[in-house]
């Protein structure tokens, strides 16, 4: 993900327009928020619920796909169903790269809480890590699959420059909430007119709807393959988020024991 992207994106969720510029007292305490924004933190997690689930990048693993099990230390695991039909380049590369240990003992080197958690940069990499082709790729882009929460995507540098690295959104409901917010008070804005003024995007009523309900970075849609949605372990995903950093860097390694490649069953008890 471009560096100039996750700046754009601290600074209109912590510091926007009117509200002034750097982190107040309140929030390097990490007190509670404004209670003047709205709260529209899910009783449930979004993208599990059943009207949800109906949705094709949102249901569960069927007999046979193609599932990844992140093995994170200290946290847990992180399930991802892939979607190889969707982006076959960016599900070979990776599930390659992780069948042959490449991922193996490397760290979630940038976290942004509210936002995203990255990875992929082999131990000694002198270059960020490179795709198994050991040259960039092309993007890959679904009208079914959107950077919504939960979704495994291609990090890169620009447009056709994939690689190795790859980060899982974890921004919420609650974040695109305040941020709508922001905008409607701050500005006079919509997101949508945001979304197009600022980054070109254009995007439906309802696409606008589904990031609202399922949160997300709707600044992202169309700039990064999306080739994965997590559908169990949001708890270890939203942990790893918070965790200490300096800028977007983890204070302590957030290790990635390996990745594991399964081929899902279901269960017939």
């Amino acid at each position: 993900m471009q560096k100039k992207r996750w700046i754009e994106v601290v600074f209109i969720l912590l510091c926007f327009a009117l509200f002034g510029c750097g982190k107040t007292e309140k929030e390097e305490k990490g007190t509670q928020k404004d209670p003047s924004l709205p709260d529209a933190q899910p009783s449930e997690e979004p993208t599990l619920t059943q009207d949800a689930l109906k949705q094709y990048q949102f249901r569960l693993p069927q007999q046979g796909d193609t599932v990844a099990e992140f093995v994170i230390s200290d946290f847990g695991s992180i399930f991802v169903k892939l979607f190889p039909e969707d982006a076959p380049l960016a599900v070979e590369n990776f599930v390659t790269h992780a069948k042959e240990g490449y991922y193996d003992e490397t760290s979630f080197h940038r976290i942004i809480d509210d936002f995203m958690i990255q990875g992929g940069i082999p131990k000694e990499s002198s270059n960020g890590g490179e795709s198994i082709w050991k040259e960039a790729f092309e993007d890959e882009f679904s009208k079914q699959l959107n950077p919504f929460r939960g979704a495994l995507c291609m990090a890169n540098h620009g447009a056709n420059t994939n690689g190795s690295q790859f980060f899982l959104v974890q921004a919420d409901a609650n974040s695109i909430m305040e941020l709508k917010y922001l905008l409607e008070e701050g500005q006079d804005m919509t997101l949508q007119d945001y979304l197009e003024n600022q980054y070109g995007i254009l995007l439906s009523d309802k696409l606008i709807e589904q990031y609202i309900t399922y949160g997300g970075t709707p600044w992202l849609t169309g700039y990064h393959t999306v080739f994965g949605q997590i559908f169990e372990g949001f708890d270890v995903l939203d942990k790893i988020a918070a965790v200490p950093v300096f800028g977007d860097q983890p204070l302590e390694p957030v290790v990635i024991e390996t990745i594991r490649i399964i081929q899902w069953e279901v269960s017939t008890e």
